[in-house]
């Protein structure tokens, strides 16, 4: 039996279906459904069972989870504008921590979402303590238990990795709301109104170019299943493409793929400028100091842990990601 957690949210049911194209259907999906319009992400997916969080949680720590190959504990709050901390150090840290111990007690295999949050305002994103300085209490609880791995690394009885993702994008993210990605953002924002907005220049850069490391969900289940294949390797881990790409880069990947599917030719950035597909708002005053203008994930560790796979860039992953929510069926 394989454990995802988080199973109906967006990277975890993107893992239980990256299992599924592996032959692989003896998976307990662990999640809250108490907002039920979850469900749509396992439907289509192929599980063994379902488990409540809190159910699961009782079982964790009463030690009755038996014939478990491994884990990939996914589940999270992953609102980065969540002010709880009580709530976000128990969901978030706690039960992490209690999940890493059953895993050690037990020898199972743990893989793990940490986040690029962990980095701050950066600029530097290499996993080392120096560079690692959360600006929220969501990027605390997972740089704590970042240090826990970290201070167990000589004596673990079993993997544990620890995946830190940057901005990640791609299908079962509708449920997420604002915290969805800036691809998922621009679509709707086509579809409604003909024409997608990004942020003015600020901090040095130019309109819409502020830029990031955006990696399509693909890639991230590939690098989780990697991990998986290499039961020997632990670490924590940069998940990201290693390249920055602007705001304009989705932008323009996600309004000339919506274009190509109404037959339409592609446009210059220029061009869908001039033509008023994709516009610029004033730069915030109230984010001038508290933006990330700048991400890009150093993964020379990721690949030195022999994940060598090519990643998809924001055209490729964006276009792949628009056509396969819009695109009429064949």
């Amino acid at each position: 039996m394989i454990i995802v957690t988080g199973a109906a949210g967006f990277i975890g049911s993107n893992i239980v279906r990256g299992l599924n194209q592996r032959g692989i259907t003896s998976i307990l999906a662990v999640d809250d459904l108490t907002d039920g319009d979850k469900f749509v992400n396992l439907v289509g997916a192929q599980i063994a069972d379902y488990m409540h969080k809190d159910d699961f949680r009782r079982r964790v720590l009463d030690g009755f989870l038996p014939g478990i190959r491994a884990v990939f504990h996914q589940g999270a709050c992953s609102d980065t504008t969540e002010r709880d901390g009580r709530f976000m150090m128990d969901n978030n840290y706690r039960v992490t921590l209690e999940l890493f111990e059953y895993c050690q007690s037990h020898k199972v295999p743990f893989i793990y979402a940490s986040s690029a949050a962990v980095y701050g305002a950066g600029p530097v994103y290499v996993e080392s303590l120096e560079n690692e300085r959360p600006l929220n209490v969501y990027g605390y609880s997972k740089f704590l238990f970042d240090q826990v791995v970290r201070a167990r690394a000589q004596s673990l009885t079993a993997q544990v990795v620890g995946l830190r993702y940057f901005n990640v994008y791609g299908p079962q993210e509708q449920h997420k709301g604002r915290m969805a990605s800036v691809a998922f953002h621009n679509m709707n924002q086509f579809l409604s109104e003909g024409y997608v907005r990004l942020f003015g220049g600020w901090d040095g850069y130019p309109d819409g170019g502020q830029m990031r490391d955006f990696i399509s969900v693909h890639d991230v289940v590939d690098v989780n299943l990697h991990f998986l294949d290499h039961p020997k390797t632990s670490g924590i881990f940069n998940c990201g493409t290693g390249r920055a790409q602007p705001f304009n880069d989705v932008a323009a990947a996600v309004v000339n793929a919506m274009r190509g599917i109404q037959g339409k030719a592609a446009l210059t950035l220029e061009d869908l400028v001039k033509q008023g597909l994709l516009r610029y708002d004033s730069f915030p005053d109230d984010l001038k100091g508290r933006y990330q203008s700048y991400t890009q994930a150093d993964v020379s560790a990721l690949r030195r842990a022999g994940f060598t796979s090519p990643m998809r860039d924001v055209e490729t992953g964006v276009s792949e990601y628009v056509r396969q929510l819009h695109a009429p069926p064949s």
